[in-house]
C-alpha cells in the first residue's frame, strides 16, 4: 500500500484538503499523520484531527496516528475507548516505545497497531504473545530521519525487515518527498540515508525491490510532476521520463515502452521499438552516450535501425547510433530501476514548461 503524510502544525485548509484529494485521485491509499500537540491548546489538534478523519474516511483513506506518551489522553481520546477514535476515521495507531506491551496487546483487539520496526525485540515479541496480542493487527512501521547521516543503511534496513517477516510483520517505510519539507532543516524524511537525495519515485521502487508491504511519503508534498509521475507508476506500473530533445528523431522515442525481459547490463532496451515502422534512419549526431542518453540505432545497423535505448552508463560514441535526446537530470535515478519488463514512457520536457 502506498500512502503520504499530512502534518497537522495549522489547519485543514482548501490547499491541504485539495492535495489529499489529489493523492487519493492518484491511488494512494493511507494517510499517516503525528500527534504533536501544542502545549497551550490541545482541543485545535482534536479538532485537526476529527477533520482529518472525516475527510479521509470520505475518500476511503486509511489513517494511521503516531502517539507518544500520553498524548491521547491528554488530546481527549483514551485507550479505553479506541471505538470513538475509528469512529472519527483513525484506522491505525503508531505505539511510541514509552507505551507498555500491555496496553498494546489490549488495543491490538479493536484495531491495527504498528510498533517500531527499529526497536522491537524477541523479547517484545514473546512479551506480545504472552499477554495474547492480535498479530494480525499488528504492524512494523520505521521511523524517518530529518537529520543527515542518521538514515538505515540497506544492510541493516534488509536484515530488520528478515526478523520482522519471520515473525509475521508487515513492514513499512518512509522515502522523501519533494515539497513542503519539514521545518527546520528542510532536507527531506526517508528511511533510508541513501534515499534523501533520490527521486522520490525512484525511492519507493527501490522499497518495492526489498518487499516492503507499506510505503509513505515522509515529507508533505510532492511537487505536480513529482505527483503525476507517482500516479503513472501506482495506476499503470509505467515510468514516466521526461526528455530533452537534441534532433528531430526525438520524435519517434516519444511514446509508451517496455524493457526487454533479457534486461541488458548498459541500457534500457525498448522490447517492441524495432517492429515500428518508421523511416530509414540516417546517421546523425553518433557522439559520446553520456548516461541517461536516449538513442535510436540508425540503418548502418541493419536489422537493428530503430532500436531504441536509454544508456544506464557512460558508452562511447558508435557510428551506428543516432543520439537523439537525453532524459533529464531530475529523472535521472529512476534509470537504475528500470529492470526486465518494467513500461516507461518518454514525453518531451517541454510540455512541461
Amino acid at each position: 500500500m502506498y500512502g503520504f503524510s499530512i502534518f497537522m502544525n495549522t489547519d485543514l485548509d482548501e490547499t491541504k484538503r485539495s492535495y489529499i484529494k489529489k493523492m487519493a485521485n492518484s491511488g494512494f491509499e493511507g494517510i499517516f499523520t503525528s500527534m504533536h500537540i501544542p502545549e497551550d491548546d490541545v482541543t485545535l489538534y482534536k479538532k485537526r484531527l476529527c477533520d482529518l478523519g472525516k475527510l479521509a474516511q470520505s475518500l476511503h483513506l486509511k489513517l494511521m496516528v503516531d502517539i507518544s506518551g500520553d498524548a491521547l489522553n491528554r488530546s481527549g481520546f483514551s485507550f479505553e475507548d479506541l471505538e470513538e477514535l475509528k469512529a472519527i476515521g483513525v484506522t491505525g495507531l503508531r505505539m511510541d516505545y514509552h507505551i507498555s506491551n500491555d496496553t498494546i496487546s489490549k488495543a491490538s483487539q479493536s484495531i491495527t497497531i504498528s510498533l517500531n520496526a527499529s526497536t522491537i525485540t524477541q523479547k517484545d515479541i514473546d512479551e506480545l504473545k504472552e499477554k495474547q496480542a492480535n498479530f494480525k493487527q499488528l504492524e512494523a512501521w520505521h521511523n524517518y530521519y530529518p537529520r543527515p547521516e542518521t538514515g538505515l543503511s540497506h544492510t541493516d534496513f534488509i536484515e530488520k525487515n528478515i526478523f520482522l517477516k519471520q515473525h509475521g510483520f508487515k513492514v513499512m517505510a518512509f522515502v522523501p518527498g519533494d515539497a513542503n519539507l519539514r521545518h527546520p532543516l528542510y532536507l527531506g524524511l526517508p528511511t533510508l540515508e541513501a534515499h534523501r537525495s533520490l527521486h522520490p519515485l525512484a525511492a519507493l521502487m527501490d522499497m518495492v525491490k526489498m518487499s516492503v508491504e507499506h510505503i509513505y511519503i515522509g515529507d508533505g508534498g510532492l511537487k505536480e510532476i513529482t505527483a503525476r509521475q507517482f500516479c503513472h507508476y501506482i495506476k499503470e506500473q509505467t515510468v514516466l521520463l521526461r526528455g530533452r530533445a537534441e534532433t528531430i528523431d526525438f520524435r519517434y522515442v516519444q511514446g509508451d515502452h517496455e524493457n526487454r525481459q533479457d534486461a541488458a547490463r548498459d541500457v534500457i532496451r525498448s522490447a517492441a521499438a524495432r517492429f515500428k515502422a518508421i523511416p530509414e534512419i540516417h546517421p546523425e549526431n553518433t557522439i559520446a552516450r553520456s548516461k541517461g542518453v536516449i538513442t535510436i540505432d540508425n540503418s548502418d545497423y541493419a536489422r537493428y535501425m530503430g532500436e531504441i535505448q536509454i544508456t544506464k552508463t557512460d558508452l562511447v560514441a558508435d557510428s551506428k547510433v543516432n543520439r537523439v535526446g537525453q532524459v533529464i537530470t531530475d529523472d535521472i535515478d529512476l534509470i537504475a530501476y528500470i529492470g526486465a519488463g518494467q513500461k516507461f514512457r518518454i514525453e518531451n520536457e517541454k510540455q512541461y514548461d
